[in-house]
């Protein structure tokens, strides 16, 4: 978050998830009852709430503050029918999916400074780019198009793209 124009100095706020002991970076847990999809499968909602987070203005600063916080959140991807697919042999990678829609509701929360941040409402959110389908890479890609991958989910918003690995 900026006070004013989004460069460094006006820097009020970094929301991210802390790196976890295993020395990933902006990932959590996700519980069994986090992650639903619709009977006909065109729908994915991703939803969590009191995910422990931080808040870190002075972000990428290895020494920079931290203060703990928590992330509630809705994700709502809806397929579309038409279809995406992009390939790259040579790098061993393919992403096989539709077009879609995203929307996401959020609230972070800093109880030591008394802070809350809220988006908008769900209905009022939209995206510029989302795709739903599979994707495959690396030691998991077979040239013959099976499948041995993960499911993924990209949204673009103002300011880049966040990721949702279903």
């Amino acid at each position: 978050m900026f006070k004013g124009p989004a460069v460094p100095a006006n820097q009020t706020h970094d929301f991210h998830s802390p790196i976890s002991p295993e020395g990933l970076y902006w990932v959590a847990p996700v519980p069994s009852t986090g992650l639903t999809f619709s009977a006909d499968g065109k729908a994915a909602t991703l939803q969590m709430t009191s995910v422990p987070i931080i808040d870190q203005p002075g972000w990428p600063a290895m020494d920079a503050e931290t203060t703990p916080a928590f992330l509630d959140f809705k994700l709502v991807f809806r397929s579309t029918e038409e279809p995406v697919k992009s390939e790259d042999t040579t790098r061993q990678y393919r992403f096989e999916g539709f077009k879609a829609s995203a929307q996401l509701e959020a609230t972070v929360h800093v109880p030591s400074i008394e802070f809350t941040f809220k988006t908008d409402p769900l209905e009022a959110s939209k995206c510029d780019f989302a795709v739903m389908g599979t994707e495959v890479n690396g030691k998991y890609y077979e040239a013959d198009g099976r499948f041995g991958g993960s499911v993924r989910s990209f949204q673009q918003h103002k300011g880049g793209f966040q990721e949702a690995r279903l």
